[in-house]
């Protein structure tokens, strides 16, 4: 009669082995990773998939193959009583051309739309190519749009349909620019500039970041990638260098709260390091606009009062070593900065 052990395990194994599967199946979903590069929004990234999705399908038949192959050799040439010695076939010819010619195949097929893909990516676009400058601070990227007249930090907006070239480089140390669903992975250097470049096809807000250790909070060092239709990117662009809103005539409390807060800008030294309007080239993130980000802290806590209060207030107790000083503000103080901020949309 069966142990019962052995009834469980003929019983169960399948069923806990097939809930297995599936849980890790459920866990591969791009859908829980936004960072995911299985799921490709642009073409230079869908020319990245097509590679690795490529090499995964080669690897598959190889490992298929292989594995067939030795469990077919286990079971056929196993030990039996009585059985003959098996036939050696070291040194065959015949063997020795095939298994050669069917690795180098494989090869062959990965190797080639690799090359080509790599030559593809390479390439500059033409000159009707969205330019964009990106430049690497620790912690914090800075974009520049030198047709448009635009600099800006932590968002990058594109237009979905249009090429979008990135130049890059940093001003002190090596960063690593990663678009997960929009493109590879660039290192920029000082004094040396990188070439990226990909066209969105499909609107968002998607997270990137820096991927190269640049300091204690590198992993910080975060930005969005706004993907917009045409002509959301047009109003954008042709709204982004007007003024900021007057807040002198507004007699309302909130009024009132922004009058101060723009005076607080100014005498706790803001504007030494941020520009507002126009842009100027100071050490930190430019502002304007910032009330329409969706993230602040460069790209790591969303873009509300209670987190921007709470960035105004300790920046270095959320990005420790951040050029940003603690000021000291009151509760009312910050209230204040918040509440200007936010209204420079």
């Amino acid at each position: 009669m069966p142990h019962p052990t052995s009834r469980w395990l003929h019983v169960w194994a399948p069923v806990c082995t097939l809930a297995a599967l599936l849980l890790l199946v459920a866990a591969c979903s791009p859908d829980q990773y936004p960072q995911t590069t299985l799921r490709p929004r642009a073409d230079f990234a869908k020319e990245s998939d097509a590679i690795f999705r490529t090499t995964v399908l080669w690897a598959t038949i190889v490992f298929v193959l292989v594995e067939g192959a030795l469990l077919l050799a286990i079971w056929k040439f196993r030990e039996r009583p009585g059985a003959a010695e098996p036939v050696q076939v070291h040194g065959n010819t015949t063997l020795e051309i095939v298994w050669t010619i069917i690795p180098a195949f494989i090869l062959a097929m990965i190797a080639v739309p690799t090359v080509r893909t790599i030559f593809k990516t390479a390439t500059r676009p033409g000159p009707d190519a969205l330019q964009v400058e990106v430049i690497g601070h620790q912690w914090w990227w800075e974009f520049r749009y030198p047709q448009l007249g635009i600099t800006t930090a932590s968002e990058l907006k594109v237009p979905v349909g249009r090429t979008v070239n990135l130049e890059m480089t940093t001003v002190d140390v090596v960063h690593s620019f990663w678009l997960p669903q929009f493109a590879g992975k660039r290192d920029v250097f000082p004094n040396r500039y990188s070439n990226l470049w990909f066209k969105a096809e499909a609107t968002g807000n998607f997270p990137a970041q820096c991927v190269e250790f640049c300091g204690i909070q590198h992993g910080r060092m975060a930005y969005r990638i706004v993907a917009v239709e045409g002509g959301e990117f047009d109003a954008w662009a042709a709204g982004f260098n007007n003024p900021p809103p007057d807040f002198s005539a507004d007699s309302s409390a909130e009024g009132s709260l922004r009058r101060q807060g723009q005076q607080l800008f100014t005498q706790k030294g803001c504007i030494g390091c941020h520009s507002m309007y126009p842009a100027l080239p100071l050490p930190g993130p430019n502002l304007h606009h910032v009330g329409s980000r969706s993230h602040v802290a460069a790209g790591t806590l969303v873009n509300s009062d209670e987190n921007l209060g709470r960035w105004i207030r300790d920046p270095q107790g959320w990005k420790q070593g951040v050029l940003m000083p603690n000021l000291g503000l009151t509760d009312d103080e910050v209230r204040a900065l918040v509440a200007y901020l936010r209204a420079n949309q």
